[in-house]
């Protein structure tokens, strides 16, 4: 999460979200912006009012009347979200990905795949390569993918405390003497 842009300002996510807060109509939202960020894009996800369904409705149409609020937000508010965003990647070198909120759920508009290059001995490719054999993945890369997101949730108290010392190490940098 260490990142060149933290510094005295705060970190990258608090001037990011404070950026986005600034920048964004306050009419689309309701509550606080999340922002994500990491070496290549910065995702937006904003809070908005859920539909209004009537009185015992089913879970079914609870999750079609959310997205269909999703979907009309996007459509809504993409041409103000195209300017936002490429003031935002002009100014911080980074592609923006937008998604809503609201409650539980959030439905994610396009985001970034990036292609990452690692380095694996035959045990870890075996791997892959069962999760691709036993039709769990696609692909090696759709494997690993996979095996990420599943770290990322079945980890996330440790990650979360990782982040929390990242956050703390980006702090104690910024209040670290400057050079000449």
């Amino acid at each position: 999460m260490s990142t060149p842009d933290s510094g005295p300002g705060g970190t990258f996510t608090e001037r990011l979200r404070g950026w986005f807060t600034g920048r964004v109509p306050g009419d689309w939202l309701d509550g606080e912006i999340e922002i994500r960020a990491d070496r290549e894009e910065i995702t937006v996800v904003l809070p908005i009012p859920g539909p209004k369904v009537a009185e015992g409705a089913s879970d079914a149409e609870r999750a079609a009347a959310w997205e269909g609020r999703g979907r009309r937000f996007r459509e809504d508010t993409r041409q103000q979200r195209i300017e936002i965003a490429r003031e935002a990647e002009h100014a911080y070198g980074r592609k923006v990905s937008w998604g809503v909120r609201c409650g539980d759920r959030t439905l994610m508009y396009t985001t970034l795949s990036v292609p990452v290059m690692t380095r694996l001995r035959q045990a870890e490719r075996m791997v892959l390569d069962t999760l691709v054999d036993a039709g769990v993945a696609r692909s090696r890369s759709d494997a690993l993918a996979w095996c990420v997101r599943l770290v990322g949730e079945h980890e996330d108290s440790w990650l979360a405390d990782l982040r929390a010392a990242l956050r703390r190490v980006e702090q104690v940098r910024a209040e670290g003497p400057r050079s000449a």
